[in-house]
């Protein structure tokens, strides 16, 4: 749409009638009215012809003639217009404009021609013109327009280019185009405005609701052009939206002949009624100046000097009209507006109810008592990108999906900045809207051109207030945005790798000594067992076979307890007696030599093996990271600590070249730096060749997972020191490596120059303060979750799990034991039910054998019974005799019953039989 102001005038190419007061032939007073209007108001000719004639009715002797000029805009020179030059030559009496604009060209036009100017409102501009009065009660600062259609967006877009204090942006109608248009409006908007007759405003409503644009229906604010704004669809659906409703007290302030209580007509227009006013108002004024009526005859106007000239003044006009109740005329302007009473239908406590808070009469909001509006709070535009922990989208924990709000429909934020930001609004008192940059994420600057995208992009255009993220503050961004003082400590770049996945085996400590050496050790032990046996068993010197040297009884050295001498020497207890031969000793010697060695040795590498894979580390810092070739790093692509790598490989290059040309050089003077080796190390070349090599990451999170996939601990991630530490306290897996570098700030950046830079920063001062940051600190940064962390610190000893085959062996070795214990129970009682027993009286017991009835003499018959076992009844010889016949009948076969038990006292058979003994019986001393 062009808007071009056209100069209006006219040349002087002839000569001007004079300036008379002209009456007909019937004696009434002559006038004539130009009335100027759009070419788009083509009803204004009728409009105002039947307003005239109203007007003739109540003013009598008047005879008007009226003449319609369509005012083109996208002509050159007014004087060219042949309606006005034909309205000018039949006579004019006055100028009526009635278009959007208010034109200075016009009112020197009617001032040339000698006759007065009026500028009369017919369009919406006066309802757009309370619309805006309402939102600066509100204390908006922008503000969206709808209208129904493009004839009333356009003449709100004249107003708004004539002087308006709202930043505004005018569409008319809704629809998918129009929505979407209104979604991408960056910054976004702090109000909507619809300005639109009943029916309109359901339609439109409708259609804002579908396409998602009300998401917040207090931003939202309504005005009714009609009288029926109680069929409003949605005043139950959202009653947080603000109303402005004709009143119908408007048709007694408009229609002044209507005697209260007034009625409004069924088809009551307030502009009709408006410019009836005014042209009535205009007839009583030309009857009592009288206005005279002008004549151009070649549409020219020349100075007249006519006593009459001077008889009206169209400012006295314009103060009476004023202070009429009928008009409203804003201080300032010549625009003439009808007085409209309109209801303010706010919503009231919390916000559930709406109720009438006041009404808006000759352009000031009036509350009633006690009566509020709801405050409007200051709208910001607040851009972020998303960081973790600072600011990411809420995702769903198992799917990854991106949750959504129930009510706005948009991503739900959390993080540091988010609480910090929400923060901010509670202690400012301001709304906000989270917005992404369209392009890139922190700010980074195209070579070529100089722009910026990304948040700090933005900020340079004035799409966001202010942007607050991790965004570190950086010279060259200060070239473009201002930032306010830190809100976070100093933050850096750090290593992050994966601690190395431990190999958990409960037999760990066989591991120390190679299977080899096992087999040797048993080998060893095998066959120092058969050595001690045969050394024992042959040896003419062992307690065996020399048992005249050693008359005591001594250890026998069978196979069986050969071996078992060679596994205990390997205990604390020992081995136990050794052998009594010196070639036995000598093997024992030898062997204890072996087994003190072998336990040395054992111990000495299984406390080192256990030791070193604790304190395994690979590397320490990134020098040493440097240094190495195992293990593989990388950082996100285009990212703070890219740069940062780049920039310090860029000044190794520079340094390089400087000490090149320095060492280089022919001149004497120069001979001094002269030297072979580059004194400056080439790390960064090397760190920044390994990156590319290892592929950056497009995000931090793939970052993580390559380290966290790399269970060798060979894959290290370089990235921010606040991001890795989160992680490192969320993820038990990793851990840091080496000390914090390059350490930076992180500020809220704003557009250079803006208003919020001091009040950011005394806030955040106060907050300081407050010690809030110290809570988000511990809130995201909370190492209390790594307490669930399996334990591997150094200092809390060796685990279970690297000893617990000792455990293991220990309790197979008790399971053993009980099983041969079991094994024992069975032989035993298996032996003991092959045994014949012979009941036999205590000789004690013989004397009370007359207690029984039959007795029978045990005694005699026990007697009896061994004398015949041991041939006791053969005559008595020598002791020598007595001993050799008793061996010798042993040996014929009369061999002891098993029955009967040779020792030196009783001994009980069976505790289940009462009084049954053995018999203990001594060859030496006769049983008589």
């Amino acid at each position: 749409m062009a808007y071009l102001l056209l100069a209006l005038f006219c040349l002087p190419l002839g000569l001007a009638s004079a300036v008379n007061v002209t009456y007909d032939e019937a004696g009434n007073l002559l006038i004539g009215i130009v009335i100027v209007h759009e070419k788009e108001h083509t009803e204004v000719p009728s409009i105002a012809s039947r307003a005239i004639a109203k007007a003739l009715e109540k003013v009598p002797g008047v005879n008007v003639k009226d003449h319609y000029v369509q005012y083109e805009r996208n002509g050159l020179h007014f004087v060219n217009d042949g309606q006005f030059c034909a309205a000018m030559y039949e006579g004019a009496s006055l100028l009526l404009d009635v278009t959007w604009i208010d034109t200075k060209h016009l009112a020197d036009t009617a001032d040339r021609f000698g006759i007065p100017y009026l500028h009369v409102d017919l369009s919406v501009q006066t309802y757009a013109k309370l619309m805006e009065n309402f939102l600066l009660a509100r204390a908006a600062n922008d503000v969206v327009y709808i209208f129904p259609n493009a004839l009333e967006a356009d003449a709100t877009v004249y107003l708004l280019i004539t002087g308006s204090y709202l930043r505004a942006i005018v569409f008319d109608g809704l629809d998918g185009t129009t929505v979407d248009r209104i979604k991408a409006i960056r910054p976004y908007p702090s109000f909507y405005a619809v300005i639109a007759g009943t029916q309109d405003m359901n339609s439109l409503l409708q259609k804002a609701i579908d396409g998602g644009l009300v998401r917040k229906p207090e931003k939202w604010n309504l005005l009714f052009t009609d009288l029926h704004g109680d069929r409003f669809a949605h005043g139950q659906t959202y009653p947080e939206m603000s109303r402005l409703v004709l009143d119908e007290s408007t048709c007694c302030i408009l229609l002044r002949d209507i005697e209260p209580p007034c009625v409004c007509p069924a088809q009551f227009d307030p502009m009709v009624v408006h410019l009836e006013n005014v042209l009535e108002l205009l007839v009583r004024w030309a009857t009592e100046v009288p206005l005279p009526l002008v004549r151009a005859l070649n549409c020219t106007a020349e100075e007249f000097g006519t006593e009459g000239s001077t008889n009206w003044n169209p400012n006295e006009l314009l103060q009476q009209m004023a202070a009429m109740e009928s008009f409203w005329i804003p201080q300032g302007s010549r625009m003439i507006r009808p007085n409209l009473n309109l209801s303010i239908i706010s919503p009231s406590g919390g916000g559930t109810n709406s109720t009438i808070k006041g009404s808006v009469l000759q352009g000031q909001v009036a509350l009633g008592e006690n009566a509020t509006i709801q405050p409007s709070r200051r709208f910001f535009r607040v851009g972020t990108t998303e960081s973790i922990p600072w600011a990411y989208r809420k995702r769903h924990p198992t799917s990854g999906q991106i949750l959504l709000d129930p009510v706005t429909g948009e991503p739900i934020w959390e993080g540091y900045c988010i609480d910090f930001l929400h923060q901010l609004s509670v202690v400012m008192n301001f709304d906000y809207d989270i917005v992404t940059p369209r392009n890139g994420t922190f700010g980074t600057r195209d070579s070529a051109t100089g722009r910026w995208d990304g948040l700090v992009g933005e900020l340079v255009v004035g799409d966001i207030d202010f942007a607050i993220a991790s965004l570190k503050m950086t010279a060259e961004r200060e070239e473009v945005v201002d930032f306010i003082a830190p809100y976070f400590e100093q933050t850096g770049i750090l290593i992050a790798m994966r601690k190395p996945v431990r190999e958990t085996s409960l037999f760990k400590f066989m591991t120390v000594l190679r299977l080899e050496v096992w087999l040797s050790i048993l080998l060893a032990i095998v066959a120092t067992a058969v050595m001690l046996w045969l050394l024992d068993k042959f040896s003419p010197y062992s307690a065996r076979n020399n048992k005249a040297a050693y008359p005591y009884e001594c250890r026998d050295f069978t196979l069986k307890e050969s071996f078992w001498f060679a596994l205990t020497s390997f205990t604390p207890q020992g081995g136990g007696e050794a052998p009594k031969a010196l070639s036995g000793r000598t093997l024992v010697a030898a062997y204890w030599l072996f087994v003190v060695l072998m336990l040395a040795t054992f111990t000495a590498n299984l406390a080192a093996f256990l030791t070193v894979e604790r304190m395994q580390t690979p590397v320490q810092s990134l020098e040493q990271l440097s240094r190495q070739s195992r293990i593989k790093y990388t950082v996100v692509r285009d990212s703070d600590t890219h740069d940062y790598f780049r920039n310090m490989k860029n000044a190794e290059d520079v340094l390089y070249q400087m000490w090149r040309n320095l060492t280089l050089s022919s001149g004497n003077d120069q001979a001094q730096y002269r030297v072979w080796d580059y004194p400056i190390k080439e790390q960064y070349i090397n760190i920044l060749a390994a990156i590319e090599s290892a592929e950056p990451v497009a995000t931090a999170a793939d970052g993580f997972r390559r380290v966290n996939e790399r269970l060798d601990a060979d894959f290290a991630f370089i990235h921010d020191s606040a991001e890795i530490k989160y992680e490192i306290s969320r993820n038990c897996n990793f851990t840091e490596v080496g000390e914090v570098f390059a350490e930076q700030p992180y500020g809220i950046a704003v557009q250079q120059g803006s208003h919020l830079q001091d009040e950011l920063s005394y806030f955040i001062l106060e907050l300081q303060k407050e010690r809030f940051f110290e809570s988000l600190t511990a809130k995201f940064w909370n190492n209390s979750a790594r307490g669930q962390c399996p334990n591997t610190d150094d200092s809390e000893g060796i685990t279970l799990e690297s000893l617990g085959g000792v455990f293991i062996a220990t309790l197979v070795g008790l399971a053993l034991a009980m099983i041969t214990l079991f094994g024992e129970v069975l032989y035993y009682r298996r032996k003991e039910r092959a045994r014949t027993f012979v009941k036999v009286m205590p000789f004690a017991n013989a004397d009370r054998a007359w207690e029984k009835p039959n007795p029978f003499d045990l005694r005699e018959k026990s007697i009896a019974v061994v004398k015949n076992i041991l041939d006791l009844d053969a005559p008595r010889e020598t002791n020598k005799g007595a001993k050799r016949n008793t061996t010798k009948a042993i040996r014929k076969g009369n061999v002891i019953p098993k029955e009967i038990t040779i020792g030196k006292k009783f001994i009980s058979v069976a505790d289940t039989q009462q009084k049954l003994y053995d018999i203990a019986i001594l060859p030496r001393n006769p049983i008589h």
